[in-house]
């Protein structure tokens, strides 16, 4: 596993590791240390990998675990625009491996990747706040080789569509999206954009998996269901109910059609 040589000579790092528990967490120790950020963490084997919600995954070899941490990348509260970032970056990543695009590969609001509506992919995004700094962990899963069983979503594996593909080529094209992407949204910030995330949105809503279509919003206070019609100027998901329009700040987004159960422990690909 390498970075391309370019996103290296603009800074960033890479350690790379056999087996580990959490990239994610590798990566907040790093952060827990003093590192500067722009510190990749990459392991082809996670023992105690997590999802959304401090969920355990298995993440067996052979599929790309990676996480990035950022240093003071933006302010706390403007953090969650990274993981629509990281979205774009991971699905050009995949597109650019697979030949595949949208429709057949979708973001899933907050934070999968779907391919033909099934999960290839997940984004974990975690806040470190420290002393002097503000540290950011966007880990990402992609099924590579294998696909988890026993899971309430459909899944699959990227070997599935060509059997080519492999984590370090994923992991490379990732690299490149990703800093392709974070520029364009900071000097986005710098110019002092009147909607300087507009622009990730619009690509996002572009890329984004059942739209218009009818879906179930789980959340710690129940279920919500509607209509899923997009995601607002703040990323929060926008679900048309015979209520009115709802703002969804966080939560488990289900398609009716996809899923026949609700969440639980299980497999994935979060970091």
């Amino acid at each position: 596993m390498q970075l391309p040589p370019d996103i290296a000579a603009s800074g960033y790092r890479l350690i790379t590791r056999d087996a580990t528990d959490s990239t994610n967490s590798d990566a907040a120790a790093a952060a827990r240390r003093g590192d500067p950020g722009g510190l990749w963490v990459v392991a082809r084997e996670q023992r105690t990998g997590r999802g959304r919600h401090g969920r355990s995954w298995s993440s067996p070899p052979g599929n790309l675990y990676a996480s990035l941490l950022l240093i003071n990348p933006c302010e706390a509260a403007l953090a969650p625009q990274l993981g629509f970032v990281a979205g774009l970056a991971l699905h050009e990543a995949v597109a650019t491996e697979t030949g595949l695009e949208a429709p057949r590969l979708g973001l899933k609001w907050p934070n999968d990747l779907l391919l033909d509506g099934a999960k290839v992919a997940g984004v974990l995004l975690e806040g470190h706040h420290g002393p002097e700094s503000f540290g950011v962990v966007i880990g990402f899963g992609v099924n590579v080789v294998a696909a988890p069983d026993g899971v309430p979503y459909p899944a699959r594996a990227l070997r599935e569509i060509t059997s080519d593909v492999s984590p370090e080529a994923v992991f490379a094209s990732l690299a490149r999206a990703f800093v392709r992407h974070l520029t364009a949204w900071r000097e986005a910030r710098q110019r002092k954009d009147e909607e300087p995330f507009e622009s990730v949105r619009a690509q996002w809503l572009a890329r984004a998996a059942g739209q218009g279509s009818a879906v179930t919003i789980r959340l710690p206070t129940g279920d919500r269901t509607g209509t899923f019609r997009g995601v607002d100027r703040a990323g929060r998901l926008q679900l048309e109910t015979a209520g009115g329009m709802e703002l969804i700040d966080a939560g488990d987004l289900y398609f009716p059609h996809l899923h026949s159960a609700g969440p639980r422990s299980g497999a994935s690909v979060s970091g």
